[in-house]
């Protein structure tokens, strides 16, 4: 696994933690990045980890906008956790990150998908993200 899969593995942990939790997106990261520098066990917060975070957190209205225009059939709240999360983290990446390429993003999140979440979701979130990425919606504040 590379480190940037680790890192998105790593984040989305973070962002559903929050979710579960009731908090905004964003608010356990402080306590993440403490409890992996205190116990060795603990999976580390690294840079790009942090850059998913605080870009999905700062930019959540603009992002959750984009999911709703790209995915018509399914409200947010309807979205199983782990699926919402991953097309926060992969809509962020292809709209905010032009370093990350847009099939990397979308490979990387429906990896993760296949991985974490239920039959139906790898098909799901490669949609929503192909429609993004096809469609590119314009920024709307500058990048974080």
């Amino acid at each position: 696994m590379s480190a940037r899969t680790k890192a998105r593995k790593r984040a989305l942990d973070v962002l559903f933690e929050c979710e579960a939790r009731r908090l905004p997106l964003g608010a356990t990261l402080a306590q993440r990045r403490a409890a992996a520098a205190d116990d060795p066990r603990e999976p580390p917060i690294s840079p790009f980890t942090a850059q998913l975070v605080e870009g999905v957190a700062t930019h959540q209205e603009h992002i959750d906008a984009i999911i709703a225009e790209h995915s018509p059939d399914w409200d947010l709240d309807r979205m199983p956790a782990v699926d919402r999360n991953l097309l926060r983290i992969g809509v962020f990446e292809i709209v905010y990150l032009d370093e990350v390429p847009d099939a990397v993003a979308i490979s990387e999140a429906v990896q993760l998908a296949a991985e974490l979440s239920t039959d139906e979701s790898p098909r799901f979130v490669n949609g929503v993200l192909a429609r993004v990425a096809e469609r590119r919606p314009a920024r709307s504040c500058p990048p974080s």
